[in-house]
């Protein structure tokens, strides 16, 4: 039976990788700090990666498969790098030389091409679509302290390794500092019970350009597909769900879901993050009006995320002629991978019913 380790598996990419491999048979250990998961299967491992305790929590666990999906925000990109690094290279160092092991996995993201939050989508940001030959930016970034961890592990170890860059990623999860269904799914409920307008709060670029998503499940089937494909190994690869659409377009169709109107954008930029600072005691009473499992918003929405991704300059659109000439050929519909997280929400009494 193959065995695999998934670090962050409480997060949107974790758990649904977690999902997947289960479904295949696979023992499943979870690492997270917290080490709760709801999937019963799942071998916990509770550790904080900021600290020196992964090699003692790690001791013993022997996988042939490492998955991480981990990272912590921190205050600027310098301290990003110095966390984020040193958490891979925790995790690295404690399972490394377990025997069995032959591919590592890291996720990181399209921040790769657009820079860190402190310099979003600004200076050289490569013409879109997005290609992996884009190669890295000049600016301090901590998904690259993440990747060298990985590389310096694997000339060390003797491991293979992929490097996974998602979009904005679409999926069950909460408590999640990146969860932009989530927290959509919670605007447009706010909107529905107090009547306030459900307005797109991004700009005019993303409002109109051509953009994309990565579904979760795509994401995690991609993890599977490099993991146990060896002529993937030891490359980077984009990943999304293979259609593309503007937000013009998209925004009426998860105001339709919600039974809200959806209002035209105006070219004035409304963060998220402002306009629902004082929601808090506002979904408090949402939830208890409707039964819901989790009164506290700030499990639910991550609304600073969300206004980085809707309020880019620009176009972001993610090329994926490298996996498919690999291989990989799956494709998933985005509005479907809204709708089928909303419906999921419903009846995990997360939002309301219809």
């Amino acid at each position: 039976m193959d065995k695999a380790l998934i670090v962050g598996a409480s997060g949107i990419g974790g758990a649904n990788l977690a999902e997947l491999l289960l479904s295949e048979g696979w023992t499943v250990y979870g690492l997270a700090r917290r080490g709760v998961f709801a999937d019963p299967r799942i071998k916990p491992i509770a550790v904080d990666l900021q600290s020196s305790d992964a090699a003692n929590a790690l001791a013993g666990v022997d996988v042939a498969q490492v998955f991480l999906l981990v990272w912590s925000r921190q205050a600027t990109e310098a301290e990003n790098v110095r966390v984020n690094g040193a958490m891979i290279g925790n995790v690295l160092n404690a399972i490394g030389s377990a025997p069995d092991l032959k591919h590592v996995a890291l996720v990181t993201g399209l921040k790769h091409y657009l820079g860190p939050f402190e310099a979003y989508a600004k200076g050289a940001v490569p013409a879109t679509p997005f290609r992996e030959e884009h190669g890295r930016q000049r600016a301090e970034n901590f998904y690259y302290a993440q990747e060298d961890r990985l590389f310096e592990a694997a000339r060390k170890f003797g491991f293979h390794w992929t490097v996974h860059r998602p979009h904005t990623v679409i999926g069950y999860a909460l408590g999640n500092a990146m969860n932009m269904g989530v927290t959509l799914a919670v605007y447009a409920v706010i909107c529905k019970e107090t009547g306030w307008p459900f307005r797109f709060p991004g700009s005019r670029a993303q409002w109109e350009s051509l953009t994309d998503v990565t579904d979760a499940r795509v994401l995690a089937r991609h993890l599977l597909w490099a993991g146990t494909t060896e002529s993937a190994w030891d490359q980077d690869f984009n990943i999304v769900n293979g259609d593309v659409f503007r937000w013009n377009w998209l925004w009426p169709i998860v105001a339709n879901y919600f039974g809200v109107p959806a209002v035209e954008f105006d070219d004035v930029v409304r963060p998220l993050e402002r306009q629902m600072a004082d929601a808090g005691p506002v979904w408090a009473g949402i939830a208890e009006r409707h039964g819901l499992v989790e009164r506290n918003i700030d499990r639910l929405a991550s609304w600073w995320h969300t206004d980085a991704d809707l309020g880019r300059p620009m176009e972001v659109v993610t090329d994926m002629t490298k996996s498919r000439k690999a291989g990989f050929l799956d494709y998933q519909s985005t509005v479907d991978s809204f709708t089928d997280l909303f419906d999921r929400l419903r009846a995990e009494r997360i939002i309301p019913p219809r």
